[in-house]
């Protein structure tokens, strides 16, 4: 990995979710990433909006931005991603970890998708393994296979910043939960042990945060203060210890709000389904699915 660079990253928090974007800018060109970005989808009547997308799209207006990447961190279960819609305007691929076909294996059956629902992940441009690497123009950028909150996690590695999606939250938050299906406490020990090996002063950014005890909300933190303050796996927890831990908390927890929406456009790239014969979408709620 090359840590030298040091990109520079403008971040769009979506409040109705607790969800953090990024943009991520090539220090040596106008080449930019677009990191799990966020459709607005409000529940209770259905209704789609694009005013945090727009944000993001402006942003790379302004500032005359090439988009070439549109990384999602893995398959968000709390909101939908607006990469397809970013993607119409601005360009760019949209990326994933290639353990979306484990995702698209298990939910497809949840679902009840047909057999034209493909499960091999050719919705998306591009399938990241572990140790991959692409450029954001001039700046390379290594992936980290990071699973244990799902099959398809990827920590996203660029120059001194590292973009963990939902593998770790701040060191106040600890770490994603390990119960949705294909989620594993064990494995997910594991994958932040990869993620804190990188060097002290690496920036980490989150996907979410949630500001614990009402503290304001944050989304940057590095690898030396998660290691020492990490409620969940700072340095001397045992792995046996967390997935105890882990596993506690986890019986506690609620499904997220927006889970069914979520995971059903998620995992097909962020495309929404196609209209019926009156013209309208719908979308699936299975009863007892979870």
């Amino acid at each position: 990995m090359t840590m030298t660079a040091h990109p520079h990253v403008e971040t769009f928090f979506d409040e109705a979710t607790n969800t953090f974007s990024y943009v991520v800018r090539d220090p040596a060109s106008a080449a930019c990433a677009v990191v799990d970005s966020v459709l607005d989808f409000d529940y209770a009547s259905g209704a789609i909006s694009h005013a945090s997308a727009d944000r993001i799209i402006q942003y790379i207006r302004d500032n005359k931005l090439v988009l070439e990447w549109l990384i999602e961190t893995h398959v968000h279960a709390d909101h939908l991603s607006a990469a397809p819609y970013i993607q119409k305007i601005l360009g760019g691929k949209i990326g994933i970890g290639a353990g979306i076909r484990i995702v698209q294996e298990t939910f497809g059956k949840v679902f009840n998708e047909g057999t034209e629902f493909q499960r091999d992940g050719s919705q998306f441009d591009r399938l990241f393994e572990d140790d991959d690497s692409y450029a954001i123009g001039t700046l390379p950028v290594t992936v980290l296979h990071t699973p244990g909150h799902t099959p398809a996690c990827m920590t996203h590695v660029a120059g001194d910043a590292a973009f963990v999606g939902d593998t770790l939250f701040m060191p106040d938050g600890g770490t994603a939960r390990a119960d949705f299906p294909g989620g594993d406490a064990r494995t997910l020990y594991r994958s932040t042990r990869r993620v804190l090996d990188l060097p002290p002063e690496t920036r980490l950014f989150m996907c979410h945060d949630y500001g614990p005890n009402g503290r304001q909300i944050l989304n940057e933190t590095t690898v030396a203060e998660q290691r020492a303050h990490n409620i969940h796996v700072h340095d001397g927890i045992s792995e046996d210890e967390f997935v105890r831990l882990r596993t506690e908390r986890d019986a506690t927890l609620a499904m997220p709000r927006l889970i069914l929406p979520s995971l059903q456009v998620n995992m097909k790239a962020g495309a929404l389904p196609e209209p019926e014969d009156n013209g309208r979408s719908y979308l699936k709620i299975p009863i007892n699915a979870f």
